[in-house]
């Protein structure tokens, strides 16, 4: 430990590779100025500055706080015979209960960047409806991730398995469970991605996020009026689930 750290400041490192099936000018695009399409409008909810712009090879955005407070985001991109090739760098310094925010961290990113590929690779360009839903207090419950699986009748689900679902706001849909593991759940859908994560195990909630695709033609009152739907009827379905 430093002079300059505490026991409360504790710097990170969270370094992953993947290779994304889309060229690097459409993956520069979808890391800057289209996040709420696979994660959430990042630039209007996290206010940062962008430190290197080599387009379409390396971009480097860091946010800073007081007491040394840091969280700088790196991409490296190098394109390749089966798409581009994504270096990533999410660096920082963590606080108080820092293991699990680590760990929490970690599993988020590989979540995040399998969700940026299923949006390359299926939904690439297309106009999004995001919202988002989080449950009550009994969504906190160690088994309340567990529960939300079970209730959608996903225990024991592969990954790449098609499910005949009746989903909040979506309505009876055929959605492939693009990823499934103990804390995280990936639906995709023929004009959605659906995201769930069990925060529950990282001392926070199960919530989720809706990434709609349908409304390419639409206005952006439709598809904020579309959000709003989805974030209404995924909050009365979670408010029933953890009653």
């Amino acid at each position: 430990m430093t002079q300059n750290e505490s026991p409360q400041n504790h710097p990170f490192e969270i370094v992953l590779d993947t290779v994304l099936r889309a060229e690097p000018e459409r993956v520069w695009t979808a890391v800057t100025d289209g996040t709420a399409a696979w994660m959430y409008p990042f630039p209007e909810r996290y206010p940062h500055e962008r430190l290197t712009e080599d387009f379409p090879a390396r971009l480097v955005q860091r946010m800073e706080g007081p007491d040394g407070w840091y969280n700088q985001l790196e991409h490296v991109l190098t394109p390749g015979p089966d798409g581009t090739h994504l270096h990533y760098v999410h660096s920082g310094v963590l606080t108080d209960d820092w293991e699990q925010q680590y760990d929490g961290a970690v599993k988020h990113t590989w979540f995040y960047l399998h969700t940026l590929g299923e949006y390359l690779e299926h939904f690439d360009g297309r106009a999004v409806a995001f919202g988002e839903a989080f449950g009550p207090d009994g969504a906190t419950a160690p088994d309340a991730f567990e529960r939300f699986v079970a209730a959608l009748g996903l225990e024991g689900a592969m990954p790449g398995e098609k499910r005949d679902l009746d989903l909040p706001g979506l309505g009876r849909v055929e959605a492939t469970v693009d990823y499934l593991d103990e804390n995280f759940l990936g639906l995709r859908t023929g004009t959605a991605l659906v995201r769930v994560f069990g925060r529950n195990a990282f001392g926070d909630r199960v919530g989720l996020t809706v990434h709609d695709f349908s409304l390419d033609t639409a206005s952006e009152d439709e598809r904020r009026a579309r959000a709003a739907r989805h974030e209404a009827a995924w909050g009365t379905y979670l408010e029933g689930l953890y009653a």
